[in-house]
C-alpha cells in the first residue's frame, strides 16, 4: 500500500496510509467523542472512509463530524446512540443503511474506564469494596455494548461477504494492572485500576477470537487493538512512573494509534484476524 504524508499544519499528524486506502468504504465508531475515538475518527476520514460517529450526546457527534469535514471530502453523518441498548443501535444501523446502504468497518471504541486524570478527591477503592453497580455498569458499556454492535453491524457485513470490525482491547486486557504507578509522589494510592475495565477488556479479545473463528468463512475479519496508556493532562509524577514502567520510555501520544487503526480497517490486513494487535510502547513484553 502506498505510503503518504499530508502536512501536518493541517490535519494535525502525519498520515502513514495513502488518501484512498478506505476510499468508498462506511466505518462505524463508537465513543467517537472520546480521546481515542476522535483520532480513529480523523484516521479514517483521512484516507478517504465515510465516518459515521456516534457517541451518547448528539452535540458531541456533531463536534466531531465537524472536525472530519475540515480535513476530508468524504460523506460523515453524526449520530448519537446508546450501545447499551439493541433498539438504540437498530436505529443506528437503518439510519446508516438508509443513508449509505453500507457498513464496511466497525470499531468499537467506546468504554468505561477509570481515569488518572481529572479526578474528583474521593477514597480510592480497592477489589474488596468495589461497588457492583460499577461492574455491572461497566460489562453493559465494555463488553454487552460491543457484542450488540459486533451483533447488529457484523449482520450486515455478513450479507455483504465483506467487511472488518476492530474491537479496542486494553494491555490490561492481557496482563494486570500495575497498581503502583498510581501512586502519588508521597507513595499514597490515589486510584485502582478496576477490575471491570481489566475484566471486560479481557472478555472482548474472547469475544474477537470467537466471531474471527465463526466469520472468517464469509469474509468478515474481526480483530482487536490493545492500546496502552495515552499522555494527556496526567501528572508529572504519574507520567515518569508510566514511562519508566514502558521500554520505549514514554506515554503514547493520542494519534500514536492512528497507523495501527487504518492497518486493521483497510486491506493491508487483509489476511489477518482474530488477531490481537499490541501497540503499547513494550508495555507488555515484560
Amino acid at each position: 500500500m502506498t505510503v503518504a504524508s499530508l502536512d501536518p499544519a493541517t490535519t494535525g499528524s502525519k498520515l502513514l496510509f495513502a488518501p484512498s486506502a478506505l476510499h468508498g468504504r462506511v466505518a462505524v465508531v463508537t465513543g467517537a467523542a472520546g480521546l481515542l475515538g476522535r483520532q480513529h475518527c480523523h484516521a479514517l476520514a483521512q484516507t478517504g472512509a465515510t465516518v459515521v460517529a456516534t457517541d451518547l450526546e448528539q452535540e458531541a457527534c456533531d463536534a466531531v463530524v465537524q472536525e472530519l469535514k475540515q480535513i476530508s471530502s468524504a460523506s460523515t453523518l453524526a449520530s448519537c446512540a446508546d450501545i447499551t441498548r439493541p433498539e438504540s443501535v437498530l436505529e443506528l444501523r437503518r439510519a446508516i443503511e438508509s443513508r449509505f446502504g453500507r457498513v464496511d468497518v466497525l470499531v468499537n471504541n467506546a468504554a468505561l474506564n477509570d481515569k488518572v486524570e481529572g479526578r474528583k478527591e474521593e477514597d480510592p477503592v480497592p477489589f474488596e469494596r468495589y461497588p457492583l453497580s460499577r461492574w455491572q455498569a461497566t460489562i453493559d458499556v465494555n463488553l454487552t455494548g460491543t457484542f450488540l454492535c459486533c451483533q447488529i453491524f457484523g449482520s450486515v457485513m455478513l450479507k455483504q461477504l465483506s467487511g472488518s470490525i476492530i474491537n479496542v482491547a486494553s494491555t490490561y486486557g492481557i496482563v494486570g494492572p500495575d497498581q503502583r504507578v498510581y501512586r502519588d509522589a508521597e507513595g499514597q494510592q490515589t486510584l485502582y485500576k478496576s477490575p471491570a475495565y481489566c475484566a471486560t477488556k479481557a472478555a472482548v479479545l474472547g469475544l474477537t477470537r470467537y466471531l474471527a473463528a465463526c466469520w472468517g468463512p464469509f469474509g468478515v475479519r474481526v480483530n482487536a487493538l490493545s492500546p496502552g496508556g495515552v499522555r494527556t493532562t496526567q501528572s508529572t509524577h504519574f507520567i515518569t512512573q508510566y514511562s519508566q514502567r514502558t521500554p520505549l520510555s514514554r506515554m503514547a501520544d493520542p494519534e500514536d494509534y492512528r497507523g495501527a487503526l487504518v492497518y486493521l480497517a483497510s486491506d493491508a490486513s487483509k489476511y489477518v484476524t482474530g488477531t490481537n494487535l499490541v501497540v503499547d510502547g513494550g508495555w507488555t513484553a515484560w
